[in-house]
């Protein structure tokens, strides 16, 4: 008598349903990495605008750095700024949706202070 091996492994319909888990995991992925690196941007040019004086002056070269950039989220007018101490701190926080299918959004909160 022959002992009959098992099979391991997934079936065709298994790999089309990961297949299409693995796309659109890939979809959603390609729509957020763009805002994190908006997020980045504006966190390096809320840095350069905290070494600035006046409010103006930070808005200003807070400005100056979205057109650099292309930041579009946020300009210099929603920046909150502040003092600690002797230094100029400037602190944002902002939202973006992402729109996933129908009424479906992912809602990124990013938020950040200079150093």
């Amino acid at each position: 008598m022959k002992l009959k091996r098992q099979q391991q492994g997934l079936t065709f319909m298994g790999l089309i349903i990961v297949g299409i888990l693995l796309a659109l995991a890939g979809v959603v992925f390609a729509q957020l990495v763009p805002t994190y690196i908006e997020y980045i941007a504006v966190q390096k040019a809320v840095d350069k605008a905290a070494a600035g004086t006046t409010v103006a002056e930070v808005r200003s070269t807070f400005d100056k750095a979205s057109q650099i950039d292309d930041i579009r989220t946020i300009s210099g007018k929603d920046l909150i700024v502040g003092k600690e101490g002797d230094r100029v701190v400037v602190s944002f926080a902002y939202t973006r949706e992402v729109h996933l299918a129908g009424p479906a959004y992912l809602v990124m909160k990013y938020e950040g202070r200079s150093k």
